[in-house]
């Protein structure tokens, strides 16, 4: 892999140093140029579990991806800089509440003067790794998070307004190879009860909050106020995914 072209596609010109700052640096630095999109999967373009084939279209074609993507190639910058990555699986809630089936979220454990938990395909969610430890409340500028042990399980949790937590994926420390969520990878983008294929997504985190495109509505939220407005064309789509999220066909 191409580490400096890497570098270069998130705009990260610090240290690369195996150390907590340096993790929490370079998830930011991915979260914030990198988006989170599935506009492949509306144009009916096959995602494969292939790593080369993550990296290539992130670095070389400038896209974004889901979790497979996004975090499939997070890994393997991290590992080509001396980190200690392993892949984790995670199952989101369904809209019933229940745990989705496995393999349905990709995220890292990095293992360094203590383990860590990083995602930079989660949408929007925490910005900072998080120190994987039971019970501890962690806050960001994006709210306060905790992992709970439940079982066998890690519950990882986020602050709603109002005070109470609310369950963003369980997932366990089980070690996972790329190509097991390749079943999980082809429903996602293929079945109609996959949220993916319901509508064209794009979005990424900024220093002040995020902003996202869902099909003609943008989204942007900055220190805490949200501002929605409708897209007018197909022009100004296009216009948007290259201004605001640096997306280029």
């Amino acid at each position: 892999m191409d580490v400096d072209a890497y570098l270069e596609r998130i705009g990260y010109t610090g240290t690369t140093t195996p150390v907590p700052q340096t993790l929490r640096n370079l998830q930011r630095a991915h979260l914030f140029t990198v988006p989170f999109e599935n506009l492949d999967i509306g144009w009916k373009r096959s995602i494969v579990i292939d790593r080369q084939a993550f990296i290539r279209k992130i670095v070389q074609a400038r896209r974004g991806g889901f979790c497979y993507e996004l975090n499939g190639a997070f890994a393997a910058l991290l590992e080509a800089l001396g980190f200690d990555v392993t892949l984790l699986s995670a199952r989101a809630p369904t809209a019933q509440g229940t745990p989705g089936p496995e393999y349905d979220h990709l995220a890292l454990r990095v293992d360094l003067d203590e383990p860590w938990l990083a995602d930079v395909g989660f949408g929007n969610s925490f910005v900072d790794p998080l120190r994987l430890k039971d019970g501890i409340e962690q806050k960001q500028n994006t709210g306060s998070f905790r992992i709970i042990e439940v079982g066998d399980d890690l519950r990882l949790e986020r602050t709603e307004p109002e005070g109470s937590w609310k369950t963003e994926y369980l997932f366990n420390l089980t070690p996972r190879r790329l190509e097991e969520f390749a079943g999980m990878c082809h429903f996602h983008q293929t079945s109609p009860e996959s949220p993916f294929t319901r509508k064209r997504v794009c979005s990424r985190a900024t220093p002040e909050g995020r902003i996202t495109l869902s099909e003609m509505k943008l989204i942007e939220t900055r220190n805490g106020i949200r501002e929605e407005r409708v897209l007018k064309s197909d022009d100004d789509w296009w216009a948007t995914l290259r201004e605001d999220f640096g997306v280029l066909f």
